[in-house]
């Protein structure tokens, strides 16, 4: 298996966190240690459980991580969903398809890391 960084899951939810960064700056500054705080925590969190599960020794592990990424898509979900309700951001339609992308892509991963569980230990 390669590195973490050929993974196109991995590429897209990096690109994601650069676009969210700089929608970021036209979020009130009141919300700095607010919404905004999370939104990164969140946008963050995605490639770097994927890059963490993926240096792990076991599948099982990496497949927990990846899990960890999936939960962190979700909420940056509904956080895109809170800043479109505030008025913060108005194209709140494309960073959404693009989280959905991602937690489709991170699914089908999942389920190949599963499969070649099952494969392996059935040997």
């Amino acid at each position: 298996m390669g590195s973490h960084k050929d993974l196109k899951v991995w590429q897209e939810s990096m690109n994601l966190v650069v676009e969210i960064y700089a929608k970021l700056n036209d979020f009130p500054k009141e919300e700095l240690f607010g919404l905004t705080s999370q939104v990164k925590r969140a946008v963050v969190s995605i490639p770097s459980n994927i890059a963490e599960g993926a240096g792990r020794q076991s599948n099982a592990e990496y497949v927990r991580f990846l899990y960890i990424a999936l939960g962190s898509a979700s909420e940056l979900e509904t956080q895109i969903e809170i800043a479109r309700r505030l008025g913060f951001i108005t194209e709140s339609a494309t960073f959404e398809a693009r989280v959905r992308q991602i937690k489709s892509m991170l699914s089908s991963l999942i389920k190949s890391l599963k499969s070649q569980e099952t494969n392996t230990s059935t040997i």
